[in-house]
């Protein structure tokens, strides 16, 4: 279980590109890592990082003003490619609680709404308007679970959440939990199914 939450302020930094997939936001050479050893370090390192293996200083979340940032504006189809998990986690160990942006993968939220990182969807108008308000550098913004809006100076913008992935965020669930939240109405089937059709269970079998 992950630690829920339903209002995040922190620093925004922008990252304008579009097609950013899971393989480039960590790639697979460093998934062998131990989980407990952090993903951090690994995120989008590909990109960050020139042919001689030095930080390119042109690269978003590579400037100063950036340390710390903990929500990631940037463009369509973010997430796409494979399915693996650890892209979410590079995000997680690096500090971020949200990304926005207009499209993700499916997965990738999926896994992202499970380890307690909101994949904020707006239109794309209103990334490209938090973008462009972004594009001097870095600035705080707020985050509403409730509300379902991104709040970055004058610019409100109201972000896409289904309901049971904003129940899972707020609760810091994931799929295991948000079963067990129904275990009362479960017993309560199990018990009525094995009264009404007894032959299903095996001789012995009391749970």
């Amino acid at each position: 279980m992950t630690k829920g939450w339903t209002h995040h302020e922190g620093l925004a930094v922008a990252l304008p590109l579009e097609g950013i997939d899971t393989d480039q936001l960590i790639p697979a050479r460093f998934m062998s890592r131990p989980r407990s050893a952090g993903y951090g370090d690994f995120l989008l390192h590909d990109l960050r990082q020139d042919d001689t293996g030095a930080p390119r200083a042109d690269f978003p979340l590579n400037a100063p003003e950036a340390a710390g940032a903990s929500i990631l504006v940037t463009r369509r189809n973010f997430g796409g490619g494979s399915s693996r998990e650890a892209a979410v986690y590079a995000l997680i160990d690096a500090g971020f609680r949200a990304v926005v942006a207009p499209s993700f993968g499916d997965i990738f939220a999926g896994n992202a709404v499970n380890n307690g990182l909101l994949p904020a969807r707006v239109s794309p108008d209103e990334a490209e308007a938090l973008l462009a308000a972004l594009a001097n550098g870095p600035a705080t913004a707020t985050v509403d679970l409730g509300a379902r809006t991104v709040t970055l100076g004058e610019l409100r913008c109201a972000f896409t959440l289904d309901d049971t992935a904003q129940q899972k965020l707020v609760n810091g669930w994931d799929d295991i939990d948000l079963t067990r939240h129904h275990d009362q109405q479960i017993g309560a089937f199990r018990d009525a199914l094995r009264q009404d059709r007894p032959w299903l269970w095996p001789t012995g079998v009391t749970g």
